[in-house]
Parts: C-alpha cells; sequence; structure tokens
C-alpha cells in the first residue's frame, strides 16, 4: 500500500485538520467530533442542513459545507457511517430555530446513526426531518443497502435544498423540494480499479487489467456486471441506456449531467465520457441544461466513474443556479 499519510488509524482526524486549515475564514471544526460547519453558524430563522457519511468519497462531504449548500457534514471512518453522538453535535450546532433537515445516502448504517441522532435531537426539541438519496439505478439491494444506493446524485440534494433553505424556506418546503431531486436524479457507474482503505492495507477487491465492474458501488459493492474493458464510447452508452430506461427521459426534457471520476481518473477521460453522453442525449433530443465534470463523489483511489441525469422544471433550474460558495461546488 502506498499512501500519503501518518498513521492508518488517523487518516480522518489529519483530514479535518488539513481541510479546516485551508479554508479557516469559512468553516470550523466542531470540538471533539470530525463534524464541519459553517463558521457563522448557526443562522437565525434558516433550516440547517446537515449531511455526512463515511470518509473516502472527498470532496463529499465537507467540500459541500457552504452558503447555499451544507451547514454542516460530519465525517465518519472510511466508508463507515459517523456516529450519533458526532451528528446530534452537528444537529445543535446549525439550530438556528428553523429546524434541521437531514441528507441521507441510502446505507443502513447511514440511516440507523442519522434516525438516532434525530431522535435525540427532537428530544432537545429541535424539530428535525430529512431525505433518503437513491440515485443508484445499477441495483435494488445489496450488502450495505435495503433498496437502491445513495451516490453521486446526492450532490444534486446537496446544492438544491441548500439554495432553497438559504432562501428561508420553511423545513417542509425544504423536504418538498428535497423529495422532488431524489425523484427526479438517477446515477450509475463503472470501476476499472478497486481502492484500498488505509486501515486495511490491502485492495477492497480484484479487477483483471482487462476488466471492468459496471456497476460499482462507491464502497467497491459489486455491481451488475463483470467484463472485458470496454471504449470510453461503449461505457458511456452502457451507462446512459440504463440510467435513461429507468429515469424516462424523453424528447424535449431538461437535464443536468454529472460525469464524476472515483478518485484517479483524469479529466481527459472524464471528458471523453461527458462528449459521447452529450451526443447520446442529443440524439433523443433531450436539452441539457447545464454540466458538472469532475470529482464530486469519490471513492478513494479508485478508477473509474459515475454518470447522473436530474430531470429539471423551472424551480430546480432556479436553484441550481443559484449561488453557493462551498468549496468543492461554487456558482454565481
Amino acid at each position: 500500500m502506498k499512501k500519503i499519510i501518518n498513521d492508518p488509524d488517523k487518516v480522518v482526524q489529519d483530514m479535518i485538520k488539513g481541510f479546516v486549515a485551508a479554508y479557516p475564514n469559512d468553516v470550523k471544526q466542531l470540538p471533539n467530533t470530525t463534524g464541519i460547519v459553517r463558521k457563522e453558524a448557526p443562522f437565525s430563522n434558516k433550516v440547517g442542513l446537515v449531511s455526512g457519511g463515511g470518509s473516502g468519497h472527498e470532496p463529499a462531504h465537507a467540500g459541500y459545507v457552504g452558503q447555499g449548500l451544507l451547514d454542516a457534514a460530519v465525517a465518519g471512518e472510511v466508508f463507515t457511517s459517523p456516529t450519533p453522538d458526532q451528528l446530534i453535535e452537528a444537529i445543535k450546532a446549525v439550530d438556528g430555530g428553523a429546524g434541521v433537515f437531514l441528507i441521507i445516502k441510502n446505507y443502513t448504517g447511514d440511516i440507523l446513526n442519522f434516525e438516532m441522532a434525530a431522535e435525540l435531537a427532537e428530544a432537545e426539541g429541535i424539530e428535525v426531518d430529512k431525505v433518503v438519496v437513491n440515485d443508484d439505478v445499477a441495483v435494488e439491494d445489496s450488502s450495505f443497502t435495503s433498496g437502491r444506493r445513495g451516490i453521486a446524485g446526492t450532490v444534486f440534494v446537496h446544492k438544491i435544498a441548500g439554495a432553497k433553505a438559504e432562501q428561508g424556506a420553511s423545513l417542509q418546503d425544504v423536504k418538498q423540494t428535497a423529495q422532488k431531486v431524489v425523484a427526479n436524479v438517477r446515477s450509475m457507474g463503472v470501476a476499472l480499479s478497486s481502492c484500498t482503505v488505509p486501515a486495511a492495507g490491502k485492495p477492497s477487491f480484484e479487477l483483471a487489467d482487462d476488466e471492468m465492474e459496471i456497476g460499482i458501488g462507491i464502497h467497491g459493492e459489486p455491481g451488475i456486471e463483470r467484463k472485458q474493458i470496454g471504449s470510453a464510447d461503449d461505457i458511456a452508452a452502457e451507462l446512459t441506456k440504463k440510467i435513461l430506461e429507468d429515469n424516462k427521459l424523453t424528447k424535449n426534457d431538461d437535464v443536468a449531467v454529472m460525469v464524476n471520476g472515483l478518485g484517479s481518473t483524469p479529466e481527459m477521460e472524464l471528458y471523453i465520457v461527458n462528449g459521447k453522453v452529450q451526443e447520446l442525449l442529443a440524439e433523443k433530443g433531450i436539452n441539457v441544461y447545464k454540466t458538472f465534470v469532475g470529482e464530486y463523489m469519490t471513492s478513494l483511489e479508485m478508477a473509474g466513474c459515475s454518470v447522473t441525469f436530474l430531470k429539471l422544471d423551472h424551480e430546480l433550474k432556479e436553484l441550481l443556479d443559484a449561488e453557493s460558495n462551498a468549496p468543492a461546488f461554487r456558482a454565481k
């Protein structure tokens, strides 16, 4: 294992320290936790947004803490849910009197721990609500989930729910908008290589040099098929076809597209995939309103990518365009 780390058991703490040092005017670390919060939080009469999950998916989730996005994010150990005691501290830190909204990826550990933290917060008089993101069209169930997994489409939920909250919307209105995003966002990924969890010291799974895994999860969970590696156009076509079949996009629909790298895929390759994705959508008369290419939800140093489509209406377009200043998602 070759990694630029100090102690394999302290990578998360070291990462948080370095993240705060990079953005000292914008964020702060919650004492005795691995939670990151906006420096000026809480904000009076604004719904607070909290997300998080296992580390190893950077820039998710701390990279999305900022104006117009999350108010706090809590990092668990690598590929492990943050604990309820850390999550409750984040909830309390962002409660400005209008309630707190939780954005949870559909993994069993995340759901259990976030819900436990919500119960603790409600016992202290904080109103809490949530949405569960399940955008992965590859598999219906896995060892990590009941139902579909939450992957890169979660970033669109962060952005749009964050913009809605920034407008001063109520907790119920933020939830309704977030649910609309979840209902209209679909993703699917492919892996060309595995990744190595620092504490484990060895790859999570093995792929031969000429193999790829279609439908991989962001923790290395199995996909739907292991097959001989194809061209970028072949991969783009396979992912696009599956997403379109599930999302039932039709001619003249407007979409946002995200081509997301999983950790060690050069942008060159992501743009090649995006070129084919755009071509396929144009052939079907689907209008691409906005495109995002880069690393948004990674899996340590896994090679591969995911493709996400979000069907848009007028409200979602406005919120997607709204200003945000988080380190990993800046918009004007």
